[in-house]
């Protein structure tokens, strides 16, 4: 397993790698994240490579998009991931738990854990986190990890016009 940036009891975050190519295609494949994140749904494997490959080249600017893997430390199980985007406002925080880990909590520790580290590293001051209004978990992991809902209304979501909550926290 790569290097935890960094860890609960539970949760690590880390780099993404090669060698989590199949467990990313698969977590991308649940009826959750088809219905509120489509554009990081990977039909097939070698569409899973292509994206992860680009994903971890990523990490050598400053633009990103930074994307890392949510890793459970008992068994070492890819649950999902957490990243941070460049949108017009400043960054975005997105989060991803596959469906078949959901509601036990990793969503909500793996951003606290995940603010804690971009606190940590600096040069961020704040943090907007937008979902689908009816991405209820979505909204309820934002309203636990501090962030305040600025808008509420439509708006632009992966290049449609939807309702959408947008939210923000200071670090």
């Amino acid at each position: 397993m790569s290097k935890a940036l960094i860890h609960s009891e539970r949760l690590s975050i880390v780099l993404l790698t090669s060698e989590m190519i199949y467990d990313v295609w698969q977590n991308s494949l649940d009826d959750n994240n088809r219905q509120f994140v489509p554009d990081e749904v990977f039909e097939t494997l070698e569409d899973a490579k292509e994206v992860v490959e680009s994903l971890i080249d990523c990490y050598q600017n400053d633009e990103g998009p930074f994307v890392y893997a949510v890793i459970r430390n008992n068994d070492n199980a890819n649950l999902g991931y957490v990243q941070l985007v460049k949108i017009d406002d400043g960054w975005e925080i997105g989060y991803h738990i596959a469906q078949k880990y959901t509601n036990n909590g990793y969503a909500t520790e793996a951003v606290r854990l995940f603010l804690e580290y971009l606190k940590n590293k600096g040069g961020i001051k704040e943090i907007y986190g937008i979902a689908l209004y009816d991405n209820v978990a979505s909204k309820k992991v934002l309203q636990k990890c501090g962030f305040t809902t600025i808008y509420e209304g439509m708006g632009n979501y992966q290049g449609n016009d939807r309702k959408i909550i947008k939210t923000v926290k200071k670090l």
